[in-house]
């Protein structure tokens, strides 16, 4: 089979589609945890209820959409179709997510968990498509590494808008009032996703028809349970959104009360993370062209580990600048990950196919994305627990105790889900040797 290279405006076209992902994803990671609490005025603890709860009804719709994607064929495609046919809802999705309504308690969560829930059911139709689109655009494993190195930059360039842009479009259309200014600068990131989507339709070509096996839902699942290698990914997806989660979520509240900043400090504190985070998606494309990416996935997560413990021993409240020096260093660390692991799920698939006999793709990019968002759900759910354990009260002055609750949900606690990721990471064999192995035994083109 002869090698399908992607021009630079199919890579750029297919990384807008995950930078309208991550309009959403960023902003459940990085800020919606501090917009529930000190803007929209929930509970911590009713929050982390609500995240979970959440992430239980995608238990459900991250299968289920994995299998009508497999289902689902038209003159475009099996997984570009949803992408233009959901575009307009999954911005009107994030603007609804972001109405603050001026209600009683009691019916101000029940619009939360409504527009919340909303929202990850349209985000789940789109993104199960997407992820899934980086093994049927291209054969070479080479290039679907550089994809997902473009795709990365522009999810920073999403993570930049979310953490930057939307906190000072609030501030300015809201004239001062935060609740009042997050509905229409989150509407205008809806719009802004919604264009992204139909870039990335119209960009992108499937050139490879997915082989999908004729097997039932369960046949599938127990074929899953075979593939250790896409377990193991699984299991350090939910390690590090757990860690990553965390750790990005509880970064606002750290800038803002554990280093004294105010509300001033959080946009340029997080934008320091979101700019390593950009560097490391450049660095690691670059590094895995001359090292092992399997090696690169594992010490990354193992030094970020040991910085997060050195950011904890070393940066006191007034170490502002330290703060932020350790902050680029754990993000630029921690992300090198991000290219390897999303290049790799096709290529577990491929790796269950050949131990198997039986391709099963739909199903396991359902299972991949369901995995995150299970970690994203037991981050929520813990975030919620540690704020209230720490006895955190919103936009109040914090005890010696919160304060230093903060600086451990910040450091020690994420960075013991790096540790286990990365020793995880052990038992991953699927280097580019070994994925060439696979490749002959199936007909599919070489990693070089």
């Amino acid at each position: 089979m002869s090698t399908m290279k992607l021009s630079v405006i199919e890579k750029l076209g297919f990384g807008a589609g995950d930078m309208a992902v991550n309009i959403v994803m960023i902003t459940m990671q990085l800020i919606i945890a501090y917009f529930y609490t000190d803007i929209y005025g929930l509970d911590p603890a009713d929050m982390g209820v609500l995240f979970i709860v959440v992430r239980l009804i995608d238990a459900f719709s991250d299968p289920v959409m994995g299998m009508i994607t497999d289902k689902c064929h038209s003159k475009h495609g099996h997984y570009r179709p949803f992408m233009l046919w959901f575009a307009l809802p999954f911005g009107m999705a994030v603007y609804l997510a972001f109405i603050t309504p001026d209600l009683a308690y009691t019916y101000k969560l029940a619009w939360a968990y409504f527009s919340y829930i909303l929202l990850t059911l349209i985000f789940t139709i789109v993104t199960i498509p997407y992820i899934s689109l980086i093994g049927v655009i291209t054969d070479d494993p080479a290039e679907r590494l550089s994809a997902n190195g473009y795709r990365f930059v522009l999810v920073k360039v999403a993570a930049f808008l979310v953490t930057i842009v939307v906190p000072a479009l609030a501030l300015k259309l809201g004239d001062g009032n935060m609740q009042d200014g997050y509905q229409p600068a989150m509407g205008l990131m809806g719009i802004l996703g919604s264009i992204l989507f139909v870039v990335c339709f119209l960009t992108t070509k499937e050139r490879i028809k997915p082989l999908i096996e004729k097997t039932k839902f369960r046949v599938q699942a127990r074929l899953l349970t075979k593939n250790d290698q896409w377990i193991i990914l699984c299991i350090v997806l939910i390690l590090l959104m757990c860690g990553f989660v965390i750790r990005g979520s509880v970064g606002a509240y750290y800038a803002k009360y554990y280093l004294d900043g105010g509300d001033t400090l959080i946009s340029p504190f997080l934008a320091t993370g979101v700019t390593a985070s950009i560097l490391a998606m450049i660095a690691s494309t670059w590094i895995t062209k001359h090292y092992c990416k399997v090696k690169l996935f594992r010490y990354s997560q193992l030094l970020t580990f040991v910085l997060c413990i050195a950011m904890y021993l070393m940066v006191d409240q007034e170490d502002r600048v330290l703060a932020f020096v350790f902050t680029f260093l754990i993000w630029f660390v921690a992300d090198q990950y991000m290219p390897i692991f999303w290049s790799s799920i096709a290529e577990t698939v491929d790796y269950g196919h050949r131990k198997t006999g039986v391709r099963v793709s739909g199903l396991a990019f359902g299972g991949i994305s369901f995995c995150q968002k299970l970690g994203m759900g037991i981050a929520g759910g813990l975030l919620g627990y540690l704020l209230g354990f720490f006895d955190y009260q919103a936009d109040a002055e914090q005890s010696d105790f919160t304060l230093n609750g903060l600086a451990l949900m910040a450091t020690v606690i994420p960075a013991l889900f790096h540790l286990a990721a990365g020793l995880l990471m052990n038992n991953y064999v699927i280097s580019n040797d070994y994925y060439d192995e696979i490749a002959d035994d199936l007909g599919l083109t070489k990693s070089s």
